[in-house]
């Protein structure tokens, strides 16, 4: 068949506007797609992270202003078997509500960050972030979506920094976040948040057992002040954003929305085709072409317009994810919004799918068509 591709080719650029519509909206359809794939994609790795970090949270609370936990539980959890370490955490969001542009304030102890958080600053320095109270480090999806740059100053709310660096994760969704100096933030105006934390994460030894691990810190911590509940850090941002994980599920029914008008598109654009083309087909039949190859012509075709939509809806959510830096967040919790490889070879193949499935009922009816009726038709 790829001796007939300038013949397809030339049959496309003969009916330029209908083939620059059909691709158009065939890429505006996979561009949506991947848009749904992509958070689809983030919340499933945000759900199954490494199970050896727990997160301490106050019983019976859900936003991440109602948390107050004593700051020294951490060194009771410390001393616990297979705990290896553990680092106090206070929060502060602008919004516990789903938002695309959530800002959290991670205030926690700097020292151990490095250790414990695999972050590479791209610009700043350790020691400005180390050596200032009001400093902070900024994550480089946030710092793209805000414009925010080393050497300003960055506020939300009563919470004023001083930017010292920008980092980047591995953790695609670490990205979001603001680290700071853990007593400043509890000292910020309007907070008076002294001795107290948000949660614990605790990391524990390779040999330990998450889920005893978590049992037996909220039973050590029973008698305390404060009730706690721990989870293994996947479940815990899970739960987190119970409600935000149905809406995200129900954007399956978008996705294939999506894939269905693309289907009908293109099916009712091939239909056109062969209808104007009815007379073309029948000579080439008459000159030896088989009922076979023609079905596979106007295969080809739908294919083809298929693809070349796909491929341009996805190289542009792509582009557009990757540069926009956007994010879903609720509860402090956020899910990165980025592509991925996986995502644009499914996308693709996708597109191929569905221009097969499209091309099927137009191939058959311009291999079926009478040869004499057709050129009477043509006349």
């Amino acid at each position: 068949m790829f001796k007939f591709a300038p013949y397809l080719f030339k049959t496309l650029w003969r009916h330029r506007v209908r083939t620059l519509l059909t691709v158009s909206g065939s890429a505006v359809a996979l561009f949506v797609f991947c848009f749904v794939l992509s958070v689809q994609q983030g919340l499933e790795r945000l759900t199954q992270q490494d199970n050896s970090v727990l997160v301490v949270f106050q019983a019976n609370k859900f936003c991440p202003a109602t948390s107050h936990l004593p700051q020294d539980y951490d060194r009771v959890i410390g001393k616990m078997p297979g705990v290896r370490d553990v680092l106090p955490i206070q929060v502060f969001t602008n919004n516990c509500r789903a938002s695309l542009d959530v800002v959290v304030f991670y205030g926690t102890q700097v020292e151990k960050i490095r250790r414990l958080r695999n972050f590479e600053l791209v610009t700043g320095s350790w020691a400005d972030f180390e050596g200032h109270q009001d400093a902070a480090i900024v994550g480089r999806a946030l710092a793209t979506r805000r414009g925010i740059s080393v050497g300003e100053k960055f506020s939300i709310g009563d919470v004023t920094v001083a930017v010292a660096g920008i980092y980047t994760s591995e953790n695609r969704a670490e990205e979001d976040y603001v680290y700071c100096h853990l007593d400043f933030l509890q000292r910020t105006h309007g907070l008076d948040l002294v001795g107290t934390v948000t949660q614990q994460e605790v990391w524990l030894d390779n040999s330990a057992d998450p889920d005893q691990t978590a049992v037996a810190i909220d039973a050590q911590l029973k008698s305390g002040q404060i009730e706690t509940d721990t989870r293994t850090k996947g479940a815990f941002q899970a739960s987190s954003i119970a409600d935000l994980v149905h809406l995200i599920d129900l954007s399956h029914y978008l996705g294939w929305a999506c894939l269905l008008l693309m289907a009908v598109l293109l099916g009712t654009t091939t239909i056109m085709t062969v209808e104007d083309r009815i007379g073309e087909h029948a000579v080439l039949q008459t000159l030896g072409f088989t009922t076979f190859r023609v079905f596979r012509l106007v295969m080809s075709e739908a294919v083809l317009l298929s693809v070349l939509g796909g491929c341009l809806g996805t190289a542009l959510a792509t582009v557009f994810l990757f540069e926009s830096g956007l994010s879903l967040g609720a509860e402090a919790v956020s899910i990165a919004i980025v592509p991925t490889w996986n995502m644009a070879i499914y996308a693709v193949v996708t597109s191929l799918v569905i221009g097969i499935i499209a091309g099927i009922a137009p191939a058959t009816h311009a291999a079926r068509a009478d040869i004499v009726t057709s050129l009477r038709m043509a006349r």
